[in-house]
């Protein structure tokens, strides 16, 4: 599900930015730990904030990330343009049917992007085909709680049916092997959860 205008302008101004950087990924890297030297995969990029935090403050070799909007795609490519190509793979692409074959990363990142998803648990399902055995799944999602408040429902679209609760989002992800046990943390009365997730 794309993002409307008014959630757009959030997502891509200092503000959101300095969040992932400062406070996301930081958390992210002392739950997971780094993926220094591996090959990462980003779900929903952006503008390319969190590829570059990836590369940057992960130590990814290699990213591939994409995004179903291809103006962020372009917006991605000109944040990107500093790094060699070998290091950076970007498209337009869709969570619920990832172009890459079974096994293909060390490591998945979800700068919430899988709440805007209607068919979430099938991103579920292909980040969980994509990560090698023992791979990594580091995620920050928005919940179920967060999207009933007044603020979301009146200024922000997302789907309006079978949405998570951090619990509920960590149950689904343990029922297709990605095992986060106490790796996981909710932020703000439950509306954010944010963990990491290992593949059996």
């Amino acid at each position: 599900m794309m993002l409307n205008t008014f959630e757009k302008y959030l997502m891509n101004n200092p503000i959101r930015a300095s969040i992932q950087r400062w406070y996301e990924a930081p958390l992210l890297k002392r739950i997971g730990g780094s993926t220094e030297g591996l090959h990462a995969l980003e779900v929903g990029c952006g503008r390319g904030v969190g590829t570059q935090l990836i590369l940057d403050r992960f130590g990814a070799a290699t990213v591939t990330a994409f995004d179903l909007d291809p103006e962020m795609v372009k917006k991605a490519e000109r944040r990107l343009s500093k790094y060699p190509a070998e290091k950076v793979s970007l498209s337009v692409g869709d969570v619920t049917n990832i172009q890459a074959k079974d096994g293909a990363f060390d490591a998945v990142f979800d700068f919430g992007i899988i709440h805007h998803v209607p068919d979430w648990r099938a991103a579920v399902l292909e980040i969980t085909r994509v990560l090698k055995p023992g791979g990594r799944f580091f995620f920050e999602e928005v919940t179920r709680h967060a999207l009933e408040r007044s603020f979301y429902r009146t200024f922000l679209e997302h789907p309006e049916h079978d949405r998570f609760t951090g619990a509920e989002f960590v149950a689904e992800l343990e029922r297709r092997d990605l095992l986060v046990g106490t790796k996981y943390v909710e932020r703000f009365f439950g509306d954010f959860v944010i963990g990491v997730a290992k593949k059996r």
